[in-house]
């Protein structure tokens, strides 16, 4: 159960009472948008790619209408963007695929915050199930998620 898991890691934060759990799936933008009633791009994805070199595996989370601009990734890391595998990502992430996010990883995870998120008062990033989001500001985001910095890898998708 990695949302205990993430309820866990909140509470020295006081804030694993704010984790809000669906009788429906939010596995993915759409889903989870529709569950919390607000606009896909308000939902916070977080993808997790390969390192190039090292153990572990970053994880870069963005708005819900944003996708990875292959030239910018490859700017900012040196490498080509490469998503980890469905089988690798619960034992990279220690979350399941739907549930990844950026609380309660792996101490060899390094987690980026995408530009594209801070056009919002308020994101939702999962929190640890594919049912389950947590509402946070921006700079909560980074606090609670001991992102490295602020990337800006990422383009809107067109609507």
């Amino acid at each position: 159960m990695s949302v205990q898991k993430v309820k866990e890691y909140l509470k020295d934060f006081g804030r694993d009472c704010q984790v809000r759990e669906f009788p429906v799936s939010s596995a993915t933008v759409e889903l989870a948008a529709k569950a919390l009633d607000v606009s896909p791009a308000r939902i916070a994805k977080t993808l997790s790619f390969r390192k190039a070199t090292e153990e572990g595996c970053i994880l870069v989370v963005t708005a819900g209408d944003a996708k990875i601009d292959n030239a910018k990734f490859k700017k900012k890391f040196g490498f080509k963007a490469k998503m980890l595998a469905p089988d690798e990502v619960s034992a990279m992430t220690g979350h399941e695929i739907g549930g990844v996010c950026p609380f309660a990883n792996p101490e060899q995870t390094t987690t980026y915050l995408d530009l594209s998120l801070q056009r919002f008062e308020s994101i939702f990033p999962a929190a640890g199930s594919s049912n389950s989001a947590i509402e946070l500001s921006c700079e909560e985001l980074m606090m609670l998620s001991n992102a490295a910095e602020w990337i800006d890898v990422c383009k809107l998708t067109e609507a």
